[in-house]
């Protein structure tokens, strides 16, 4: 009987050991994934230059460095950021999935797309334009783009819009990509390229390109850049504050110089928080 009651004793001892040692495993692994192994995921484009790009370096362009900043804003450091292509057409459905926690991916903001999301911002004001050879001396106004062979990628609405209402005689040319457009633009098989200013200054602002191309500063449309977030997220408030933050300690505009200044990109001022250029 003795013998009994030490057993029973002891594995009471034993059981609670086990116990407690599974709670202490349980509060490591609590511990770690809201501490130092925290991870947040950005959506961005890997394609534009200047702007947001894959490279053999890593990933580079003004959205990496605002959304650098503004992660750093939340708590994260760079090794703790996950970068994912987001694409245009991809861009509501992947934070309406959970796939990303916020997007900068020179997005928009639109009404449309505000019916499916939220915008942090604007960080930055764009304008549609003209990308032309440094010394095409031709082509001063948008209705100069009239008999000439006008590129944008295939898709693309913009050189339809500069053809439907400011050039009606422009010469239509669709591209697979921005790089074939600009090889065409350097060979005179085309006489511009459009799209955002910001996205062709990251373009011209390349070291194959410096020098041979210019913006025709013609601004034919405004382009708020908002951060896109999950329609109802927090982070809105959040991110609106880093990116206060990012143009009052010159962060912004380091941004800008570095990743459009050899391509002579006169941007606009840094916008207001909430305020949507029409």
């Amino acid at each position: 009987m003795k013998l009994r009651k030490v057993t029973a004793a002891s594995a009471v001892v034993l059981a609670l050991a086990v116990s407690a040692t599974a709670c202490g495993s349980n509060d490591k692994k609590d511990s770690d994934s809201s501490g130092g192994n925290k991870k947040i995921t950005v959506g961005i484009k890997f394609d534009q230059p200047g702007i947001g790009q894959k490279t053999p370096q890593g990933y580079a362009g003004f959205d990496v460095d605002v959304a650098t900043y503004v992660a750093g804003k939340l708590g994260y450091k760079p090794d703790q950021i996950q970068w994912r292509e987001t694409k245009s057409a991809d861009r509501e459905n992947a934070l309406s999935r959970g796939d990303v926690d916020f997007i900068a991916a020179s997005y928009s903001i639109t009404p449309e797309r505000q019916q499916k999301v939220d915008f942090a911002g604007p960080y930055l004001l764009a304008h549609q334009d003209v990308l032309i050879r440094t010394d095409d001396t031709a082509i001063k106004s948008p209705s100069d783009l009239n008999s000439k062979k006008l590129c944008s990628v295939t898709g693309s609405t913009s050189a339809q819009n500069v053809h439907d209402k400011l050039a009606p005689k422009a010469q239509l040319q669709q591209y697979p990509t921005y790089s074939a457009c600009l090889t065409g633009l350097q060979n005179k098989a085309i006489d511009a390229l459009t799209t955002d200013d910001s996205i062709l200054a990251g373009y011209a602002s390349q070291a194959a390109f410096k020098g041979k191309f210019k913006l025709g500063g013609f601004k034919m449309t405004n382009e708020n850049y908002g951060i896109g977030v999950k329609k109802g997220s927090d982070l809105k408030a959040k991110i609106n504050t880093a990116l206060e933050a990012m143009v009052s300690d010159g962060s912004w505009k380091k941004a800008v110089d570095k990743n459009f200044g050899p391509a002579h990109y006169k941007n606009e001022p840094a916008p207001k928080i909430g305020n949507i250029v029409s």
